[in-house]
């Protein structure tokens, strides 16, 4: 238990729920980013160019602050974060993506935060508490509202088990930021994007991409946009909070994306928000208060009641 707790905090102060607030900001604005970028360039190539110049990005920063990078563990965890959440995680959410709404999308995504919680207490990171199921299922349910007209396609099977595959992978990336020595963030996003970026490079070879230099100046900006603030400062952010707050608690975050993408995209199109969409967001930011946010009080023990209950106190291992 204590080292659940050295693991843990329930709850966040001001400066982690500020970097959480913009960690979803950023994150949702990716959605309406990729979609100026994917119109000019196949999603794997856009996707590991990405990542390859944010690394170096990364990089530099690291040289030049003389930052050491990690080894060891710390170099084995640093590993498989970018493998998860940089190579496997994007790797199927682009293939689902080809073949699944994103309505659809977006609601099994949104499962990430059940994922994580489940897979934290497996692995005996957190505590099991009945709250976290309850506010994850809700703002499922919540995304699924949100995006309730976009349900009823068929989707081949794959494609969902893509998008599960990338559920869980997020869900684990998180956990083995927890678990692992910690690593200068600079640092762990350099490696962890270098493995991704190798990844998916990989996979657009894989499947035949053009590998086109864009001309369009808006696929410029959404580029730039995606590798600088979606990339770099998204990614310092994820690895801040996560320092600072529970895994599954993080992992809300994408359960929000959805809701701030259809917001952003309505505001740039012009398009109306529905009472939908407004009781969806709801039910969205409801669960995320519920299942991250409230924590029970603790309970008042009077000085009598303290000794009373002193010697039924036993050492670990009785």
């Amino acid at each position: 238990m204590d080292a659940l707790r050295a693991q843990s905090t329930p709850r966040p102060d001001a400066t982690t729920l500020s970097a959480f607030g913009g960690f979803v900001l950023i994150g949702g604005s990716n959605f309406v980013a990729v979609r100026f970028s994917n119109a000019e360039l196949p999603p794997f190539w856009g996707a590991s160019t990405r990542f390859a110049v944010a690394c170096l990005l990364f990089l530099v920063v690291v040289m030049g602050r003389r930052i050491g990078l990690p080894r060891g563990k710390a170099l084995v965890g640093a590993t498989l974060f970018g493998i998860l959440n940089f190579g496997l995680f994007y790797a199927f959410v682009y293939y689902a993506l080809v073949y699944v709404q994103a309505g659809l999308a977006a609601v099994i995504l949104g499962l990430t935060p059940l994922a994580t919680f489940f897979l934290a207490v497996l692995q005996r990171l957190e505590a099991f508490q009945w709250r976290g199921v309850a506010g994850a299922a809700l703002a499922v349910c919540g995304v699924g509202v949100v995006f309730w007209e976009q349900l009823d396609a068929a989707v081949p099977p794959l494609a969902l088990i893509a998008l599960l595959g990338g559920a869980l992978c997020a869900a684990q990336a998180g956990i083995v930021v927890k678990r692992f020595p910690p690593v200068n963030p600079w640092a762990m996003n350099a490696v962890g994007m270098a493995v991704g970026a190798a990844i998916i490079y990989i996979l657009s070879e894989l499947t035949g991409e053009v590998h086109v230099i864009p001309v369009l100046r808006e696929t410029w900006i959404a580029f730039a946009y995606l590798t600088t603030i979606g990339a770099v400062v998204l990614f310092l952010l994820v690895l801040f909070v996560l320092r600072r707050w529970t895994a599954s608690a993080t992992s809300y975050a994408f359960v929000l994306f959805p809701v701030v993408a259809t917001a952003m995209g309505a505001g740039l199109s012009g398009e109306t928000v529905t009472v939908v969409f407004v009781l969806g967001s709801a039910l969205v930011l409801a669960g995320v208060y519920f299942g991250a946010l409230v924590r029970p009080a603790p309970k008042p023990v009077s000085v009598a009641g303290a000794e009373a209950t002193a010697p039924e106190v036993k050492p670990p291992g009785v």
